[in-house]
This record gives C-alpha cells, sequence and structure tokens, in this order.
C-alpha cells in the first residue's frame, strides 16, 4: 500500500518505476514473461521491502505502534511514511506532485500489458484515490478502512489505525526523514548497479 514510496525510489525508468509499483501484486517466482528490466523493477520492490524490515528507525517507528496492532505494525508504517513523503513532497522531489503523479502513471499505462489483472483494476484508485489522499491523516484513515474491507481477507484491527499516526506524529517524521535518506541510497545503488539487468 506504500506506493508512493515505491514508485519514487525507483527513478525515471519506465519499466523500473512500473516493476516496483507491481511488486505488491506479484507473489513467488518472478516469470519469465515480463521483460528484464520489469523484472528488475520487482525485485527491486522486494529488496526495499527487506531493507525496510531490518532497518533500526523503519524498526523503531514499528515499534511507536500499539502492540495490538501485532503484524500489521508494519503495513501501518509503509502508510504513515507514504504520508509524509506526500506531505514533505516538495522536500524530496524538484517535480511538482501532482505532475509526478501524472507522469508516473502515464509510465504505468504505458506497461498495462504486462500487469497482473488484479493491479490492472486498482490503477486508477491507486493514481486517483490513494495517493492523492495519503497528504492528509484522514486520507490515510480511508485507505485503511478500504484495505481492511477489500484486501485482507482475514480479521485485522486497521480501521482506526491512523490514531497510532496522529499519537506519535512528531517521531514517526524523525523516523521517516532518516530512513528515506538511506533507503533512497539503497534504491539508486540498486538501480545503478548490478541489481538491473
Amino acid at each position: 500500500m506504500n506506493f508512493l514510496f515505491h514508485l519514487h525510489l525507483s527513478g525515471d525508468d519506465p519499466d523500473i518505476l512500473t516493476g516496483n509499483l507491481m511488486g505488491d501484486f506479484v507473489k513467488g517466482r518472478i516469470g519469465d514473461e515480463y521483460p528484464s528490466r520489469l523484472r528488475s523493477g520487482i525485485v527491486l520492490h522486494r529488496r526495499i521491502d527487506s531493507f525496510a524490515q531490518v532497518h533500526p528507525l523503519f524498526r523503531q517507528s514499528r515499534e511507536r505502534i500499539d502492540p495490538r496492532y501485532g503484524l500489521w505494525r508494519g503495513v501501518l508504517v509503509d502508510l504513515f511514511y507514504d504520508h509524509f513523503l506526500s506531505a514533505e513532497w516538495s522536500q524530496w522531489s524538484p517535480e511538482p506532485f501532482d505532475a509526478y503523479l501524472v507522469r508516473a502513471r502515464e509510465m504505468v499505462e504505458g506497461n498495462r500489458r504486462f500487469l497482473p489483472e488484479t493491479m490492472r483494476e486498482v490503477v486508477p484508485v491507486i493514481f486517483e484515490e490513494l495517493i492523492p489522499s495519503y497528504r492528509e491523516v484522514e486520507g490515510i484513515g480511508r485507505a485503511l478502512v478500504r484495505m481492511a474491507a477489500r484486501r485482507v481477507r482475514r480479521p485485522n484491527p486497521l480501521p482506526g489505525g491512523e490514531e497510532e499516526l496522529v499519537r506519535h506524529y512528531a517521531g514517526f517524521r524523525d523516523d521517516f526523514r532518516g530512513f528515506m535518506l538511506e533507503v533512497r541510497r539503497f534504491a539508486a545503488d540498486f538501480i545503478g548497479g548490478d541489481g538491473i539487468g
């Protein structure tokens, strides 16, 4: 659900960006039906997620959240970080937020034939509803309700999770800013190095 985060870390290659966004929709082995750089984008998504899971600042953010959220704390942190990225967009990108979303969507739509069916259905929702709504705490709340009802098939505590963001807002913001500096370098090294085929 941290769609903006993965888009932003993809650079300007349409295949890398599309693959990185596809990461939540492609499970298991990455099939040969995808072009090489699109496959690399999916790998980048997985590497970013792995990097986050063990990073001290991301872990610190998870620990800020009430233990009753259990394993869902990582999901909440993902969304909280998308909130800060969108709310502070001008600090992380010279391109206006709305213009970036238009350009990123064009890149994804250009690769539409490779998108999993479940993703094709939600591309308009991602770019027109979800990401723009992340700028406000209330938008995070709506995204959590949507996720709890549509994407998660088992009982979960996600609705109302935005209250945790409000409760520790400054702490999450500081964690995000420090983490962002490091994960941007990590992603750039992957894209510029051997990670991209």
